[in-house]
Parts: C-alpha cells; structure tokens; sequence
C-alpha cells in the first residue's frame, strides 16, 4: 500500500511531464509570432513613403478613370429627361450619382493622404507654413507658388490668400530657419502639389454634375436643402430609397463628427449636426434657434425623399411648399411675444355690503376708538412750537395738549362704560357679588345719647335722598330703628 509522501511525489513527476510539454507548443508560438512580425516588418520595409505613387493611388485605380469619363460625358450631353417611367433605381443617371458620391469621399481622403506628404517634406523648408495656412489645396498652391526661393517678396501671392495672412506668411519667411530641399525633394513635392490639385478639380467636377441632376432626380428635396446637401445626404444614406426609408431624427446625424474642441467649453457648441449644417436656412437661423431648424428640416427634407423615391411631384412644387412652411416657422420662432395687455379695474360694487353690526361691534370700536387727547397730541398749531418730554423737541411730542388756544384748558377724561364695566367685575371679584362691603370701610362713632354707633359712610352719602337705614347698638340691649323722610 502506497503511503502519503509517495502518492505526493507520484503527483510531482506528473506535473513535471505536463511542463516539459508546455514549453515546446509555446516554442512552436512564438516562432510563429516571430514569422509575423517579420512579415510585418518586411511590408512596412517594402512601403516607400517617399515615392509618392506608393501613397496616392486613386486617380491610377479603373474605377476613377471610368466614372469621371461617364461624369464628362454626362456633363456634354446635358441632363436627360426623356425617361420619365423608369424605376429610379434602374436609371442610368441615378446609379452614376451614387458612384460619384462614394467617388467624391475618396477624393477627400487622398487629398489629406497627400496634403501630409507634401507637409512632411515641405518641412524642412518652411516648418512655420503649416500652422499658417490650414487648408489642404491652399497649402499646395502656396507650395507651388513658392518653391525653394528664400526672399517671399519676390514671390506674388496674390489671389491665393487674404492679404493678412500673406503679410504674416512673409514675416514669418525673414526669419525662418528653413534651408533649401534638394531637386528631387521638390520635384516630388511639386508633384504631389499637381496631384492635389487635379483631385480637387475633379472633385468639383464630380459635384457640379451631381447638382446639375438632383433637380431632375430629388427636385424636392433639392428645393429644401439644396443640391449640394441633398447630394450628400444621397450619397451617405446609400441612395434615394434608402434615405426615404431613414426617419428623421437619422437624417438630421448624416455626416455628423466628432468635435474636438481641445477642453473648452461646449455651451456654444453645435453637436449632433451632419450636412444640414450646411444649408442656407440653418445659416440663416439664429444661434439659438438653430437645433430646432434643424429637427424641423431633417422632418421635411425626408417627407421630400419620400415624395421623390415614388417620383410624386417631378415639378418640386411639394419642395417648394415644405420650404415656405419652414421659413414660417422660424418667423414665427423670432416673434416677439405679446405686450401685456393693463388688466381694467372691477366695476366698482354701488349696493351696501353686509357688515356686521350690534353691541359685540360698537363695543370693539369703542375699545379701539381714538381718544379726544391722543387726536391733540397728534394735531400741531402752526407756528406754535410744541411740548415734548424731554425739552427742546426731543421725546415725545405733545402736539396741542395744554397750548392756549386749543378750546380747551385741560383735557379731561369723559367717563367710560368699558372702564366702569372692568372695574365692576374687579370689586366683585375681590369682595364677592353679594354687595356686601368690607368692615375696614366702616367707621365707629361715641355719641352721649345712643352710645356706640356703627355707621356705613357709604349710606351717609344717601341720607338727604330718598332714605337711610341705621343700626344702632348700646350695652342694654340691640335694637333697629327705621327713619324714613
């Protein structure tokens, strides 16, 4: 019976065998990896970028040659419209604007493929051009135009850029740091210069006879966006059909990029805008209108492609409609809203409103009422300077109180009902309401004849009226007499 230890190093040698196995696949890899990378490498080497028919191939491709002999041909004969009952997608012209669509986006990309060549030798030359001048065919001609000559002022450009850039362009040569290129470097670069103009030539070409035909193929679509736009919404979308069957909210994002805006701010920025952005109305709009133009022409222009695909309206009087319904619109968008409008007063109510009356209310008034001597503190006589508390007008003033000439020569305070109703319900609250009043307001009186006399002074008060009661108490005895006058 195996033990532990050896059934532990059974297990060891059989890893040991796994491993001695692995090695020789990863072995096998990496000689393959290496073959690739060798590979790679070997084309990489094969790629000349300093031959310039290595970079630029297109205009030597059959498929360039051949559309852009059918484009001047198609130019010559002129636009015909004899086949009216052709299906769009059989018509001969229609399948041409396609392929020069496709053409027309190739032509851009080989014409920036170039525009680095001709940058990348043109460097060691004039280093400080690029950041100058930014556009592909304007960098050539200038190129072109300027060679190897050191001294720009010999050099005429005008026509080719605005006169602050050219005033720029030869201060900034004076002091370059540039240095000639050899005859072969700029006879390759002279080249290249051509190439990138004929391209952008025959780029034009290709779109003047795409516009020349979108009114005889998308007539109202090309009345909305224009020929130009309508072209490349063609093109982008994969034909008339497909683009009628795009929804709206697709055709407003054809053509749409990515904005780099280098870590600014993107308040003012225009994002998820294609071609549209192009057309004159979205130009015309203002800044913060020009989202909702565009939702609006992305709507009509695919109504329009809907009504082209089926051939509707050939006349483009749908076009035409559409386009006045947008201008419209945005007019409406630019309406200053209405003035407000004063709100008259309510009709004044002639019958009596019904006020709460009776005792509860003269009562609160009375409370609340104003006193005849707080009306003369409030009143002043003029030219008679008024009392004040503290002197010389400082404190409280006391306005007509006590001046001659007021009416009156002392306030005096009326009675008052509120007063002696408070000082009613006071007394029976401390002496009891039987109306009995306190001995302390009594009085004894000695008198020869009756002795010890207790008197109310209160009674006294009423003696000469209608009657008075009197007790009167001696040592022999108690008894009451009863006195009416």
């Amino acid at each position: 019976m195996a033990t532990l230890a050896d059934s532990f190093l059974a297990d060891l040698d059989e890893l040991s065998d796994n491993e001695a196995e692995i090695p020789e696949d990863n072995e096998v890899d990496a000689a393959d990896m290496e073959e690739d990378i060798d590979g790679d490498l070997a084309d990489l080497e094969n790629l000349n970028y300093d031959d310039l028919d290595s970079v630029s191939k297109l205009q030597k491709t059959q498929r360039y040659i051949d559309i852009m002999q059918k484009v001047e041909e198609a130019l010559q004969k002129g636009t015909d419209v004899s086949i009216q009952g052709v299906d769009l997608e059989d018509d001969p012209e229609y399948q041409l604007i396609v392929e020069c669509n496709a053409l027309s986006v190739d032509i851009e990309n080989e014409i920036v493929i170039i525009h680095n060549f001709i940058r990348d030798k043109y460097r060691l030359k004039f280093p400080e051009l690029e950041s100058l001048v930014h556009h592909p065919i304007d960098y050539a001609r200038v190129v072109k135009k300027i060679g190897n000559e050191m001294d720009l002022t010999l050099v005429d450009l005008e026509g080719l850029l605005p006169s602050a850039i050219i005033m720029v362009v030869s201060v900034t040569a004076s002091t370059t740091t540039g240095k000639p290129l050899p005859e072969d470097v700029l006879s390759k670069t002279i080249e290249a210069c051509d190439r990138a103009l004929a391209l952008d030539s025959a780029k034009k070409k290709v779109l003047d006879f795409v516009e020349s035909r979108m009114g005889y193929i998308a007539p109202n679509l090309s009345t909305i966006v224009g020929s130009a736009v309508a072209a490349k919404l063609m093109g982008t979308a994969g034909g008339l059909v497909a683009l009628a069957k795009m929804p709206a909210c697709n055709v407003q994002l054809l053509g749409a990029k990515k904005k780099n805006l280098a870590g600014f701010s993107t308040a003012t920025s225009q994002f998820r805008i294609g071609y549209i952005e192009q057309t004159e109305i979205f130009q015309t709009t203002p800044p913060p209108l020009r989202m909702r133009a565009c939702r609006l022409l992305a709507a009509k222009s695919t109504l329009a492609a809907r009504v082209d695909s089926i051939r509707g309206d050939p006349s483009g009087k749908t076009g035409r409609h559409f386009k006045d319904e947008i201008h419209k619109k945005i007019e409406k968008w630019q309406e200053p809203p209405p003035a407000k409008q004063p709100k008259p007063l309510p009709v004044p109510d002639s019958e009596p409103k019904k006020k709460r009356g009776g005792r509860r209310l003269r009562k609160m008034k009375e409370r609340y009422a104003v006193t005849d001597m707080r009306k003369l503190a409030n009143r002043m006589q003029f030219g008679v300077p008024e009392e004040s508390s503290l002197g010389d007008g400082l404190g409280e003033g006391y306005g007509m109180l006590g001046q001659a000439g007021s009416g009156k020569l002392r306030v005096s305070i009326g009675p008052s009902k509120l007063a002696a109703k408070v000082a009613k319900r006071f007394k029976e609250k401390n002496y009891g309401s039987s109306g009995a009043t306190s001995g302390l307001t009594s009085s004894l009186a000695f008198t020869p004849v009756q002795g010890i006399e207790l008197t109310n002074p209160q009674a006294h008060a009423h003696q000469l009226g209608s009657g008075t009661q009197s007790t009167y108490f001696s040592e022999i005895g108690v008894f009451s007499k009863i006195k009416r006058t």
